[in-house]
């Protein structure tokens, strides 16, 4: 049915193969620790899942994020549950460990950080139209499954970030959000670093 689609459509049937692991051009762990990372930082409030953990610093290492805090119950490497998701991300990737997460997100603004939660509250930002600024470094914080991201954590943000969603249910899985908006935020920060 694809192919009779396609042929009714007009376009030539286009052949791909799969890529090999040697053809990807991946960096080596040691490269990856030598090469520069985007000043932006992942904090994890209480997250309970380790697989939702793992899959964060896989998504940090692919988009080659500054650092990874984790922060009250959220588990630390090594950890077995951890490594089922991260694959030895947990390994490249920086992280730091608060038991805090208030603590972690002063310590970030004393460094010049701008903080976002991502949360649904008053007057967020909707993720389209949230655009960082050039040499802007930034942070953003993903909550507890179930209670997302403690009040007393959102008073001490520079702002929020929400991404739009549509159906019945009010959230996505932690790792999702984070991949979603993990991408987002980066690829503006590549292309306001290639503008300036």
């Amino acid at each position: 049915m694809y192919d009779n689609a396609r042929k009714k459509g007009g376009s030539k049937l286009v052949t791909m193969r799969k890529l090999k692991n040697p053809e990807l051009n991946r960096l080596s762990p040691e490269a990856y620790k030598n090469t520069d990372k985007l000043p932006l930082v992942v904090i994890l409030d209480n997250i309970r899942s380790c697989n939702n953990i793992g899959s964060v610093f896989r998504t940090s290492d692919a988009l080659l994020i500054e650092k990874v805090i984790l922060c009250g119950i959220t588990a630390t490497p090594p950890n077995a549950e951890i490594h089922k998701t991260a694959l030895d991300a947990e390994k490249t990737v920086a992280w730091e460990y608060f038991e805090k997460t208030e603590d972690a997100v002063l310590q970030l603004q004393q460094n010049g950080y701008k903080v976002y939660a991502l949360e649904q509250v008053e007057n967020s930002v909707l993720l389209p139209g949230f655009y960082p600024i050039v040499g802007d470094k930034l942070a953003i914080i993903l909550g507890n499954e179930v209670k997302g991201v403690q009040q007393s954590v959102v008073n001490l943000c520079n702002g929020s970030i929400e991404i739009p969603q549509f159906g019945t249910k009010h959230s996505f899985n932690v790792s999702v959000s984070a991949g979603i908006v993990l991408w987002d935020v980066t690829q503006k920060m590549r292309l306001l670093s290639l503008k300036s």
